[in-house]
């Protein structure tokens, strides 16, 4: 149940790249992965279509090892490296492949290039959640639970700000402003929602603008433009994945 945060003032900092998180700070409060192509796309998605759960690994050697804990009908393998399936892997980065069929029941080792990354750079958060655009308001509801800081930690790709991971920190900070939360911004969060801000004032300004990213060409130049009109979609899930740093599993929380 949310609690009534209206006289309350709580901190709302946004990372442009991991790198940027100070190293020897705990992050204290709710951090929110964005890897909107594709990572926290495909991990909503998997989770939502009955996966167990996901582990997230920062190395295709870890992935590999963890594997060899499961039967292998209990376990499947997804990633990509520059944006292609790993090879040996079962699955790559597409959320669209990750249907019910394929995941119920079934616990996804996952790897890819910059998301997974970004997630065990956020080790010392009291909470940790996965949000895109199909999760948003989802997101922004699990958010409000507390009064807590909130990091939004965007993955960016390959060291480099990414335009569509700063769109929707931006769509969540709009999302817990609207509702009344009265926060303190770092200029991140400021430019972020500026970005919004002017997107949405195109009726298909989400997907216009994720198509003109450099990760959005990057994949239409792969003939995989679908996956960017997918992970464009807003709040057609309802999930909220958490990771567990201490067991390295992420699920529905």
């Amino acid at each position: 149940m949310s609690i009534d945060q209206t006289t309350q003032t709580r901190q709302l900092t946004t990372y442009l790249l991991p790198d940027l998180i100070p190293s020897n700070q705990k992050m204290a409060g709710s951090a929110v992965i964005i890897d909107i192509l594709r990572a926290s796309s495909t991990i909503c998605t998997a989770l939502d279509a009955g996966a167990s759960a996901v582990i997230p690994c920062e190395h295709i050697e870890t992935a590999q090892l963890t594997r060899k804990d499961f039967d292998a009908d209990k376990v499947l393998m997804g990633g990509e490296r520059q944006g292609v399936k790993i090879e040996g892997f079962d699955l790559g980065n597409s959320p669209r492949d990750y249907t019910e069929d394929i995941m119920a029941g079934r616990t996804l080792i996952f790897s890819t290039t910059n998301g997974t990354r970004a997630l065990h750079r956020c080790q010392t958060a009291d909470r940790v959640a996965i949000g895109c655009f199909l999760n948003r308001s989802a997101i922004v509801n699990w958010l409000q639970q507390d009064a807590e800081p909130v990091h939004l930690v965007c993955a960016g790709t390959d060291g480099k700000i990414t335009l569509e991971d700063c769109l929707f920190a931006g769509a969540v900070a709009e999302g817990l402003i609207s509702r009344g939360v009265s926060f303190e911004m770092n200029d991140a969060t400021r430019l972020c929602l500026n970005l919004y801000h002017m997107s949405i004032q195109h009726k298909e300004g989400i997907l216009l603008r994720l198509l003109e990213s450099q990760g959005g060409q990057n994949l239409q130049q792969l003939s995989m433009q679908d996956d960017v009109a997918y992970c464009a979609q807003v709040d057609v899930l309802e999930n909220v994945p958490v990771w567990d740093s201490g067991v390295n599993r992420i699920n529905n929380g």
